[in-house]
């Protein structure tokens, strides 16, 4: 069977529709609630480089603590920037989704259908009516 991880929170529209596209490929993913039982500096650092991005892209803005910790300011370095993740999970972007193909951040939800390994069993729309794969099993956007 095939692993895959989902860092989740439940509350975030994008995360529900990640982690239902998922399920429409007939696996039942590990699911973190992250904001429960966050990574640790060793899989957040390893998180970051499998996705291959900069740290500052995996720092969330809207209803944290970003603004109050002045994080915008480029003074603060990488370390520094998961320290703040650490302390502060609701900082960590989701949902990251983990495959054997690859690591992603997938805003948008839509974004993890690159690194499924199985296709999609079934038509699927997001929870707001956005028509992501057809009754054809086609990708629509």
């Amino acid at each position: 069977m095939t692993q895959i991880t989902i860092y989740h929170n439940p509350a975030c529209g994008t995360s529900r529709n990640t982690l239902a596209l998922i399920r429409n490929t007939g696996i039942e993913p590990q699911v973190v609630h992250y904001l429960e039982t966050p990574p640790d500096r060793e899989t957040l650092v390893a998180l970051i480089a499998a996705m291959g991005i900069p740290v500052r892209e995996l720092l969330r803005k809207k209803g944290t603590p970003y603004a109050e910790l002045n994080l915008d300011d480029t003074a603060w370095t990488d370390a520094q920037l998961i320290d703040f993740m650490l302390q502060h999970p609701s900082l960590i972007n989701r949902p990251v989704v983990v495959t054997p193909i690859g690591t992603r951040l997938c805003r948008p939800s839509e974004a993890v259908l690159d690194i499924l390994p199985l296709p999609q069993l079934g038509p699927f729309t997001k929870e707001d009516g956005e028509v992501v794969i057809d009754e054809q099993g086609r990708r629509v956007r």
